[in-house]
C-alpha cells in the first residue's frame, strides 16, 4: 500500500493515463523515455480513472470508510468488467519446434492430467529427449495490467493477479519499475506492490539520481497483456532480452520464475560451477547456492554470481545481473533462451549495454563495486599445505629458499591451531610467532587460515572467543532463540557461527583478531568453510518447521547437491540480524569478508589481504578467491583457466587455483606443467591436502624446480605490468586476466577459446594441458605477435599455430602494439622492488606501441584517493620512445630505468639519443631483430625520450 499511496500523491504519475488505458488491449508499443502526447481534454478524466484503479487495490485498507468503499467498488467494476468477465483464451500449444518449449513441470513426474491442471500443454516425445513434455503455452498469463505511467527516467506499471498458480501464496499486486539509469544501463525491478519483500543488503548498489535520460542506447517494449518486456538496442534493433514471446511468468512467495529468449548462444558467467567458458545451452541447469563440495561437474559451487555476459553475432556484447541472493536455478536451452527460478526475494535486473565485453564488465563493477587493490607482496608466489608439523614447515622453507625459487608468503592451514579452534596455538606450533617475525625480517609474509565457526563446548571460562560472543549475542540463532550449534573442524564436537550482519560483530571480530595478531603478527587472513560449511545437516537439535513457510523444504528446491537446503550447512530457518538465513545464505562468506577486511585494516593500518572461498556478486571489492579443493588431475588444471577468466568477469581479479591440485597425489609432469601455468594465475599459490604426497617444488625434484623457478622469474619480472593491471581493475573495473574475445570481439573464432588467456591486452599465456606434450596448438587472431623467448615475429590473419613447449617451459606470446614495464626479478617482491626497471616494446603493424605504469609503495591505504602514487604513460612511434608523467607523488629511490628492449626492429641503428644526448649503450641483434638499450640510468618518473636512426 505504501507504493500506491506515494504514487497516488504524485502528479507526474497522473499524466496521460487516459492514453494508457485506451492502449491496454491494443498492439504492443515501443515505450521510450520521452513523454506521451495526450489531449488536454482528457486530463481530468485520466486522473479520475487512475485514482479509481489504484483505489481498487486499496479497498480492504479503506473499508472503515463505508461510503468510500462502496463508491470505489461500483466505479472500478465499470472499468474492469472487460477483464473480469472475459474467459481465458484457448492455450496456444502449437510450438514450431521442441527448442521453443519452456518447462512447466520442473520437479516431480508429470502426466497429462497434472500438466493440464497447471494450464500447460502436454506433448510426449522420446524418453531420452531433453525438451519438456509439459510446457507453457505462449499465451500463459496470470496477471493483468492495472496501470502504466511514465516517470522522469522510466516507466512504472502495476499488474493484478487474475489466476492462481499451483505454487503457494501468489503475489496479488506487482509493480514493474523500469529505470533508464544511464545511456548504457537499464534497471528493471519487479516487486510486491503491497508488502515489502527481502532484498539483499549487500553489495550496496549506488543510488541513481532521478533525472530524465534523453539519449539512452536502448528501448524497452512492454507487453500490456502480461508481465513481460523486451530490451532492445537502438542502433541495430537487436532484442537482448525478450520475455514477451514466452510464457511461464510466476511470482509466488517461494517461487519466482521468468524466461526470456536471448540473441545468441554465446553466453558466459552464472557462477560458480565447472563448465567450459561458453556455457552449455542444451537444456542445462546451473544452480546458485553456496555449498562446500569438491568442485565437480553438475553441482552448485562455493559462490553465487547471477550475472551473465553475451557475445552477439555483430561482435557487440551486453550483460545482465539479477540482484537476488536467494537460491536459484538458471536454465539455458537451445532456443537460445534463459529461465530464472528463484525461491525468494524479488526480481531485480540490471542490463549493461557494453557494447564491448570489457565495457560490460566496467559497467557491471560500477554497480557491484570495483575490485580492491591488493598489496604488492600478495602478487608474489605463495606456498602452503594441510597436514604439516612445524618442523616440516621449516624444512619446506629452507629447501625452497636454497633452490632459489621466487617466493613471498608462507601460509598455515588449521594445523597451527590447538584442537583446530580459531585464535589458538598448538604446542607444536609454539614457535610460529618467532617464525613469522623471521619472515618479516627477510622480506616475506605470513597468512593464516581462519574458519568462521567458533568452538562451543570448551570448558567454561577457557575459550574467550565463545564466552565473549555468547555474552554479546553475536552468534546465529536457531528458531528457539539460542545459538545454532553445528560442527565443523573443532575437535570438541560443537560449533557456533558468528552473524556477520550483526553490527556488534565488528568490535567482536576486531578484538579477537587483534588479540591474536599480538601473538602471531600475520599479514593476511584466509577465510575458509564460509558457505557456511557444516558437518551436521542444519543443527544438532534439528531445524524448525513452520506451517506457513517451510524454509527448510520449500515447494520448489533448486537442483542443489544433497537435495535439501540444509545439506552440509546450517538451518534455513536460522535467524540473523538482517533476516532469515534462507535469504542470507549466499551472503555469509561475503559479509565475513567485509568484516575481516575492515578488521585487518584497523589492526595493521596497511592494505588488507583477505582470501575467501565463499563469494557473491560484489565480493571482489573486499577480497580475493581461490577455486577450492580441486583434484590433482589434468582436467582440473585445464578447468582452472575458465575459472580465472570467469571470476575476472565477476569483478574478482585476484583469483587462482591450488597449483598441482589440492586433493589426491600429483605427478612430476602434472606438477611441472601446473607450476608453469600457476605462475600466471593472478593469485599464485601451491597448496595440497593432508594425506597426500608433498608437492612443494623441491619435494618433486629438479624438473618441477626448474619449471617453477623459470616461470616465476618471468612473473616477478612482469610484476610492474601485472600490478598496473590490478590498478586499472581497481579504478576502472577492467579485467586482469581475460579471454581472447575481450580483445578480438569481432572474431567469432575466439568466442569459445578457453585453453589460452591474456594478461591485460599484451601477454598471451599458452599452457600445456595434457600429458606427454612438448608442443601446443593455439589460435592467433589477426594481429602481430612475438615469441617471448625467441623474439620471433608471427604474423597471423586468424590461424592455428604450433609452438614449442619444452618440459620446463610455458609458451608465451607478446602482442604487437604495447609497452610493458618490467623489473629485474629477485626471490621476493621486496628485493625485486629495489632493482632497476625495464621496458619491453612490441610494435604493431603500424610500427607503434603504447603502455603505462602505476607505482606506489604497494602497501598503503587510499593511495588513489590521496594521490600518493606515480603514473607514467609510454608511447612508441617511428623509432622514438616518449614517456609522459601523469602523476608523480610517490617518492621512491629505486626508480631507475636501465633497459629497453624493442622487438621487430628490421634495420641496424647507426645512431641513438636519450633526452637528445648521444647514447652508446645499445646493441642490435640481427638474428632476433631486436634493439637493446642498457645501463640507461634514467629516472623513470621524469619525462624522457629515446630515439635512434
Amino acid at each position: 500500500m505504501k507504493y500506491l499511496k506515494e504514487k497516488m500523491n504524485n502528479k507526474q504519475f497522473l499524466k496521460s493515463d487516459f492514453c494508457n488505458y485506451n492502449s491496454i488491449s491494443g498492439s504492443n508499443k515501443i515505450i521510450k523515455s520521452n513523454s506521451y502526447n495526450c489531449s488536454r481534454v482528457f486530463t481530468v478524466l485520466a486522473a479520475i480513472l487512475l485514482i479509481i484503479a489504484f483505489s481498487y487495490t486499496c479497498i480492504q485498507e479503506y473499508e472503515k470508510n463505508t461510503f468510500e468503499s462502496q463508491f470505489l467498488k461500483r466505479e472500478i467494476k465499470t472499468l474492469n468488467d472487460g477483464y473480469l468477465s472475459k474467459k481465458l483464451e484457448d492455450k496456444i500449444c502449437s510450438i514450431t519446434s521442441d527448442i521453443e518449449k519452456f518447462d512447466c513441470f520442473p520437479r516431480g513426474n508429470a502426466n497429462q492430467d497434472s500438466c493440464e491442471q497447471r494450464n500447460c500443454c502436454w506433448s510426449p516425445i522420446d524418453f531420452n529427449s531433453k525438451p519438456p513434455w509439459c510446457y507453457y503455452p505462449k499465451n500463459y498469463n496470470n496477471y493483468i495490467l492495472v496501470n502504466m505511467t511514465e516517470t522522469n527516467n522510466g516507466i512504472m506499471s502495476y499488474f493484478r493477479l487474475i489466476n492462481n498458480t499451483t505454487y503457494t501464496s501468489d503475489i496479488k499486486l506487482l509493480c514493474v519499475e523500469i529505470s533508464f539509469q544511464t545511456i548504457k544501463r537499464l534497471h528493471i525491478k519487479i516487486f510486491d506492490a503491497e508488502n515489502k519483500r527481502y532484498e539483499p543488503p549487500y553489495p550496496e548498489v549506488p543510488t541513481q539520481k532521478n533525472k530524465e535520460l534523453l539519449n539512452s542506447e536502448y528501448t524497452v517494449s512492454m507487453d500490456k497483456s502480461k508481465v513481460a518486456f523486451s530490451v532492445i538496442r537502438k542502433i541495430d534493433n537487436v532484442v537482448l532480452f525478450d520475455s514477451k514471446s514466452v510464457g511461464g511468468f510466476i511470482y509466488s512467495n517461494q517461487f519466482i520464475q521468468i524466461s526470456a529468449v536471448l540473441p545468441t548462444k554465446y553466453i558466459y558467467g552464472i557462477g560458480e560451477h565447472r563448465s567450459n567458458l561458453t556455457l552449455d545451452m542444451n537444456w542445462k541447469t546451473y544452480t546458485l547456492f553456496n555449498h562446500d563440495s569438491i568442485p565437480t561437474n553438475n553441482i552448485n559451487g562455493y559462490g553465487s554470481h547471477p550475472f551473465y555476459l553475451i557475445m552477439e553475432k555483430s561482435g557487440k556484447s551486453h550483460g545482465v545481473f539479477l540482484f537476488n541472493s536467494n537460491a536459484m536455478d538458471v536454465i539455458l536451452q537451445p532456443t537460445p533462451a534463459i529461465t530464472f527460478r528463484v525461491i525468494g526475494g524479488i526480481l531485480d535486473f540490471y542490463y549493461f549495454l557494453g557494447p564491448t565485453p570489457a565495457e560490460v564488465i566496467t559497467q557491471y563493477t560500477e554497480i557491484i563495486g570495483r575490485p580492491f587493490l591488493p598489496p604488492y607482496w600478495s602478487l608474489g608466489f605463495h606456498l602452503c599445505r594441510f597436514g604439516q608439523t612445524f618442523s616440516q614447515l621449516i624444512e619446506v622453507h629452507n629447501k625452497t629458499i636454497n633452490a632459489g625459487i621466487p617466493w613471498d608468503t608462507h601460509w598455515n592451514d588449521i594445523d597451527y591451531m590447538k584442537n583446530r579452534n580459531d585464535f589458538t596455538l598448538s604446542d607444536d606450533f609454539a614457535k610460529l610467532p618467532d617464525y613469522v617475525h623471521y619472515l618479516h625480517k627477510i622480506g616475506m609474509h605470513s597468512v593464516l587460515l581462519l574458519d568462521p565457526g567458533v568452538s562451543s563446548r570448551e570448558p567454561n571460562g577457557t575459550y574467550p572467543p565463545y564466552d565473549v560472543g555468547l555474552k554479546q549475542e553475536i552468534f546465529i540463532k536457531n528458531s528457539s532463540g539460542l545459538p545454532l550449534e553445528g560442527q565443523v573442524w573443532n575437535r570438541d564436537g560443537g560449533t557456533v557461527f558468528p552473524d556477520f550482519t550483526n553490527p556488534k560483530i565488528v568490535n567482536y571480530w576486531i578484538d579477537q583478531l587483534s588479540r591474536y595478531h599480538n601473538l602471531v603478527p600475520y599479514d593476511g587472513l584466509w577465510i575458509d568453510m564460509n558457505e557456511p560449511s557444516n558437518f551436521v545437516n542444519g543443527d544438532w537439535q534439528g531445524c524448525a518447521f513452520n506451517d506457513s513457510y517451510n524454509w527448510e523444504n520449500p515447494q520448489y528446491i533448486p537442483n542443489i547437491q544433497g537435495g535439501v537446503l540444509k545439506y552440509k550447512t546450517i538451518c534455513m530457518s536460522a535467524e540473523q540480524h538482517s533476516g532469515r538465513h534462507y535469504d542470507l545464505h549466499n551472503l555469509y562468506g561475503f559479509t565475513e569478508a567485509i568484516i575481516t577486511q575492515f578488521a585487518l585494516t584497523t589492526i595493521r593500518n596497511t592494505r588488507p589481504f583477505v582470501l575467501s572461498r565463499s563469494s557473491f556478486s560484489g565480493f571482489g571489492h573486499f577480497a580475493g578467491h581461490w577455486t577450492g579443493d580441486v583434484f590433482s588431475t589434468w582436467d582440473d588444471m585445464s578447468q582452472s583457466i575458465t575459472d580465472i577468466i570467469v571470476f575476472n568477469m565477476f569483478g574478482i581479479p585476484l583469483i587462482g587455483a591450488d597449483i598441482c591440485g589440492f586433493n589426491g597425489n600429483t605427478t612430476v609432469e602434472l606438477c611441472s606443467r601446473w607450476s608453469q601455468l600457476g605462475a600466471f594465475y593472478p593469485f599464485s599459490r601451491n597448496h595440497n591436502s593432508e594425506g597426500c604426497i608433498d608437492q612443494d617444488p623441491v619435494s618433486l625434484g629438479q624438473l618441477v624446480v626448474e619449471s617453477a623457478r623459470k616461470a616465476l622469474m618471468i612473473r616477478y619480472s612482469l610484476l610492474p605490468y601485472l600490478y598496473s593491471l590490478f590498478w586499472k581493475a581497481h579504478i576502472y573495473g577492467e579485467t586482469v586476466v581475460r579471454p581472447l574475445f575481450f580483445e578480438y570481439f569481432y572474431d567469432e573464432n575466439t568466442y569459445e577459446i578457453d585453453k589460452q588467456f591474456l594478461w591485460g591486452s599484451a601477454l598471451m599465456i599458452c599452457p600445456v594441458l595434457s600429458k606427454d606434450e612438448i608442443h601446443v596448438n593455439i589460435y592467433l587472431p589477426n594481429d602481430l605477435w612475438y615469441d617471448y623467448y625467441t623474439k620471433e615475429i608471427i604474423i597471423s590473419n586468424g590461424s592455428v599455430f604450433t609452438l614449442p613447449a619444452p618440459p620446463d617451459t610455458i609458451p608465451l606470446l607478446l602482442r604487437g602494439g604495447y609497452v610493458l614495464p618490467t623489473q629485474v626479478p629477485a626471490t621476493t617482491t621486496k628485493l625485486s622492488r629495489k632493482n632497476p626497471f625495464g621496458l619491453i616494446v612490441t610494435p604493431d603493424k603500424s610500427n607503434e606501441a603504447s603502455g603505462y605504469l602505476f607505482w606506489d609503495d604497494g602497501d598503503s591505504l587510499d593511495v588513489w584517493e590521496n594521490a600518493l602514487y606515480n603514473e607514467v604513460h609510454f608511447t612508441y612511434k617511428n623509432s622514438v620512445i616518449i614517456s609522459e608523467v601523469i602523476t608523480n607523488n610517490y617518492i621512491d629511490e629505486n626508480v631507475t630505468l636501465h633497459n629497453i628492449t624493442i622487438f621487430g626492429v628490421n634495420d641496424v641503428p647507426k645512431y641513438a639519443w636519450i633526452n637528445n644526448k648521444s647514447c652508446e649503450t645499445y646493441f642490435y641483434n640481427k638474428t632476433e631483430n631486436v634493439l637493446y638499450f642498457q645501463q640507461l640510468n634514467v629516472n623513470l618518473f621524469t619525462k624522457f625520450n629515446v630515439t635512434w636512426a
